[in-house]
């Protein structure tokens, strides 16, 4: 069982398509929660997912509570700056879900609320910028993630 990547209301389709190329290398699903900021016939989209786009298992769903009730028994986590954890202390499993808010605003409180043991961030300055690309914060929390795990994909 792979992991899950799960991105709440994306903005940007560059990060998207850059996300969905690292879940068709992984075999990681990519569970998308609208709205989303862009078609998903966008011509950026496509280009920075490459030819990847038919690996990838994409599942959509009209809010992240629609998301929760589905996997009951799964374990998210919560990427924020507002977290107190870094994101290597969890003890990820094969099945979990990390999850990313939008660009501009991140997960909103109404996502949080509850969720301070699984919230994790990663380490950076926080005084020049507010956080970094979406995409690359992905690739970092993933890859933790499978490290812990062994790379199942790695043949």
């Amino acid at each position: 069982m792979a992991l899950n990547i799960v991105m709440v209301e994306p903005e940007i389709p560059h990060n998207t398509g850059s996300i969905a190329r690292t879940c068709a290398l992984t075999d990681t699903v990519l569970h998308l929660v609208r709205p989303l900021g862009f078609s998903v016939d966008d011509k950026h989209l496509k280009r920075a997912g490459l030819d990847y786009w038919h690996l990838v298992d994409i599942r959509y769903y009209d809010s992240f509570f629609e998301l929760l009730d589905k996997y009951p028994e799964s374990n998210f986590y919560y990427a924020t700056t507002k977290a107190e954890k870094l994101y290597t202390e969890p003890e990820y499993k094969e099945g979990d879900f990390i999850v990313f808010g939008k660009e501009t605003k991140g997960l909103s409180k109404e996502i949080l609320e509850g969720n301070d043991e699984t919230m994790i961030k990663i380490p950076m300055r926080s005084d020049v910028a507010r956080s970094l690309n979406l995409s690359n914060a992905a690739n970092i929390i993933i890859f933790e993630a499978y490290r812990q795990i062994g790379f199942p994909f790695e043949k």
